[in-house]
């Protein structure tokens, strides 16, 4: 038995890096998977690679943003799989910059997709709960929202509002079956990252100075955070709720 046989798994951010890591994980533990994203090429390629494997897929575009796409997103995957139990919010983007540099259109941005995003999918989730009698919400935030980092001043704020988002509506919703829980990453190898070391010496030296804070010795991958967050979507976590779960390679051990 596969350990989501029978959910219905929506993931936004699902058409690169973890997004994709996570729905591929879910495919493969039996999940049908709605893939969202903003980029209906890149969602249609992962519900590809999920079809090839015998499961179902719906590759949707989404803005996480809209209040009426974020509906739309779960109107159709009810429509196609007949219920919704699993959200996966996991779109996310960044901003390297300080509350002196940083535009206040592209703060908007941030908290735009990184913290409202997550209310309005979430908001948008408990409908379709609530005709299941229950589901999990899996937020994807990220360490920088347990401890700061210099010059990621909206990046943690909104990261720092998605610990304690999940953290709320964990106990808002316990007595609907509603579990919420959050996964805090450290610097994980994605397209989102990738522009912050390129392929000079000065890259390959700052590089190497990110990954000598890592107790471990190496970034994350998509990987790492797909099967955690298989675990959260599954019934082994059944008694698990409003936790943020650092996974960055014992950086905040310290």
């Amino acid at each position: 038995m596969t350990r989501l046989a029978g959910k219905v798994a929506l993931i936004t951010g699902g058409g690169t890096g973890i997004g994709r890591a996570i729905a591929l994980a879910f495919a493969r533990e039996g999940a049908s998977v709605a893939i969202a994203g903003r980029r209906l090429e890149r969602v249609k390629e992962v519900a590809a690679e999920i079809d090839k494997q015998g499961i179902r897929a719906l590759p949707l575009v989404c803005d996480v943003t809209r209040a009426e796409e974020a509906d739309h997103a779960f109107a159709e995957t009810a429509r196609k799989f007949g219920k919704v139990n699993v959200l996966v919010n996991n779109a996310g983007t960044l901003s390297v910059s300080t509350v002196d540099t940083i535009s206040e259109e592209d703060w908007d941005r941030v908290i735009a997709v990184n913290l409202k995003g997550p209310f309005l999918m979430s908001r948008s989730a408990l409908k379709e709960f609530r005709k299941s009698g229950g589901g999990t919400i899996v937020n994807i935030g990220s360490v920088l929202g347990l401890v700061a980092m210099k010059d990621r001043a909206a990046y943690c704020a909104s990261k720092g509002g998605v610990t304690l988002l999940t953290k709320a509506m964990a106990l808002d919703h316990a007595h609907e079956n509603v579990r919420v829980n959050c996964i805090c990453p450290s610097i994980v190898e994605t397209e989102l990252v990738s522009g912050l070391f390129n392929d000079s010496e000065q890259g390959r030296r700052l590089r190497q100075s990110r990954e000598g804070t890592i107790p471990l010795g190496r970034f994350g991958k998509p990987a790492d955070v797909a099967e955690l967050a298989v675990y959260l979507a599954s019934e082994e976590s059944s008694w698990l709720t409003g936790d943020a779960i650092p996974l960055d390679g014992g950086l905040t051990a310290f």
